[in-house]
Order: structure tokens, then C-alpha cells, then sequence
């Protein structure tokens, strides 16, 4: 069975449809597939139907942009309640300082002398809900200013780079209650990756695991040999859930092919028990797995 358990479609910063998505996740092969687009839930129902009429085991869930001791977090968030409300009031910060960002941005090019408009950006985002610096970067591609989203991010929109802008993002612990208390579970994505929680020891991650932590993404193409084998035995210790997955953007990131890591059967087992545990709990009405 392979599985792969974070993908993003144009609902975020991918360029795949939802349904396209599910299409290209059965021609790669894939069993079981988890949507989990940056803050958003918007491309689930198109993805459940696609899922439904071709067979593959569709898991909803979604990225959460958090920060944790001034670094930036991507929480996996899988089967929650998104009407939860503060689950959802976070959400809805989120996506406001996403969209904020944007105008910024794009003073910034200008100020470089790139002559990009918000109405560039608004037609390379396309109606998603989670606009922002990738969708800059699309413009920048069809505007003829950089090749790919890869050189625009190295190049301008990057931390660091000078049309880069900060923006809100939701605080890590109460995110944790957060999807429990929506009744789903939390995998941190891509720990040790660049960009992330800045390497988290042992100690730090067993400190987020008594907050509701599930599990963390070991298999992922920002971690080198070393760095999973390492976050796997940290895993074993503490008990987390280990997951792996390719991180598809479609056309929107290269080298992340669906497919590329995969978890094992038995940590998605893992996963949705708990899930499940924590839905009872919450007595939520959360979103059931397709084909499960």
C-alpha cells in the first residue's frame, strides 16, 4: 500500500485542481492520499468526489502556518472539525495576513524596478483562499522576470531577500489544542527542513507531544539520510507517529513528485486512531475518510 500523506492543490499554493490531484495521485500509483493545503479546507469536497469515483482513499486535512519560539511551523492537521471556532479563528488570521502581505510584496518589486501589479498576483492565485508568496512568485514567471517559483523565492521572496515580507502566523501550542479540540490529529511537517522549528531536539518535541502532538514527518525531501534516521529514533522513543510524504505542488515545486516518500501502513493506522480517539472526545462532527 503507498501512501503519501501531504500534497497541496490550487484550493492553496499547488497547481493541480483538487480533482486533477486525486487523478494524478492514481496514475502515480498512490492507495491513500492526504489533501492538506496551507490553511485551508476549501478543496476537500471537490477531492472527496474525485476520490469517491476513482477508488483512492482520500484523507482530508491541511497545513496550519504556526510559529514556535520565533521560528516557523507547518502543522499537518488531518480529519479536524474546521468550524471549530478557534480552530477556525485562527485560520481566518492566517489567511488575512497571507492576503495582507501581498500589496507589500509588490511595492517592494516595484521599488526593484519589476513592474508587477495586486492584479497580476490575483489572476496567478486564481479565487484559492490561501494567497500569497507563491502566487507572487507565479506572477513573476509569467510576467517573464524568473524562470520558476524556485528563482523568484531565491531571489526575491525568500527570508532575507528583498522583497520578502513577514506575516502572521498562529501560535504552535495553542494550535496543537486547537486540532484536538476540532478533533483531529497533529504531524509536524518536515521538522528539520529548511525553514522550520530549527532542528527540535528530543526534548522540545516530547514538550509539543504533551500539548497534542501526534507525530512528525520524517520521510520528506528536505531531510538527508542522517537527519531521518535520527528523527525516526526520536520518534521510537517518544512514541510519536512517523509519517512520509512527497509534498506535491504540481508544477509548483520540483523534485517533489507524488509518491517520492511514503508512510507506512501501519503509522496511518496509528494516525487514525487517534483521530478517531480524539473526535469522541470532542464530540465534533468532523470529516470522514474517503473509502476508508
Amino acid at each position: 500500500m503507498r501512501i503519501d500523506l501531504h500534497t497541496h492543490s490550487r484550493a492553496s499554493d499547488g497547481t493541480d485542481a483538487p480533482a486533477a490531484l486525486v487523478r494524478a495521485a492514481v496514475d502515480a500509483g498512490l492507495d491513500v492520499l492526504a489533501i492538506t493545503d496551507h490553511d485551508t479546507s476549501d478543496g476537500w469536497a471537490e477531492a472527496a468526489q474525485a476520490a469517491a469515483e476513482t477508488g483512492l482513499t482520500l484523507v482530508p486535512g491541511m497545513e496550519v502556518s504556526t510559529r514556535h519560539r520565533g521560528r516557523s511551523v507547518h502543522l499537518l492537521a488531518f480529519l479536524v472539525d474546521p468550524t471549530y471556532p478557534p480552530l477556525a479563528a485562527e485560520l481566518e488570521q492566517v489567511l488575512r495576513g497571507r492576503a495582507s502581505r501581498v500589496p507589500a510584496m509588490v511595492s517592494r518589486l516595484n521599488g526593484l524596478g519589476i513592474d508587477i501589479t495586486e492584479d497580476d498576483v490575483r489572476r496567478a492565485a486564481d479565487g484559492t483562499a490561501a494567497s500569497g508568496r507563491p502566487h507572487v512568485a507565479d506572477a513573476l514567471v509569467t510576467l517573464g522576470v524568473v524562470p520558476d517559483r524556485t528563482t523568484a523565492f531565491d531571489r526575491y521572496l525568500g527570508w532575507g531577500r528583498p522583497a520578502h515580507v513577514d506575516r502572521y502566523a498562529a501560535p504552535l501550542e495553542e494550535t496543537l489544542r486547537a486540532v484536538a479540540g476540532a478533533g483531529g490529529a497533529s504531524v509536524i511537517a518536515h521538522p528539520w527542513g529548511r525553514g522550520g522549528l530549527g532542528r527540535p531536539d528530543e526534548a522540545t518535541l516530547a514538550e509539543l507531544q504533551a500539548l497534542g502532538l501526534t507525530g512528525i514527518e520524517v520521510d520528506h525531501q528536505d531531510h538527508d539520510a542522517d537527519a531521518r534516521d535520527r528523527l525516526r529514533s526520536i520518534a521510537q522513543n517518544l512514541g510519536l507517529v512517523v509519517t512520509g510524504a512527497s509534498d506535491y505542488h504540481g508544477d509548483g515545486k520540483v523534485d517533489h513528485d507524488l509518491g517520492c516518500n511514503t508512510t507506512h501502513p501501519d503509522e496511518l493506522a496509528r494516525l487514525l486512531e487517534v483521530a478517531d480517539r480524539t473526535a469522541a472526545a470532542s464530540g465534533r462532527v468532523t470529516p470522514e475518510v474517503v473509502n476508508r
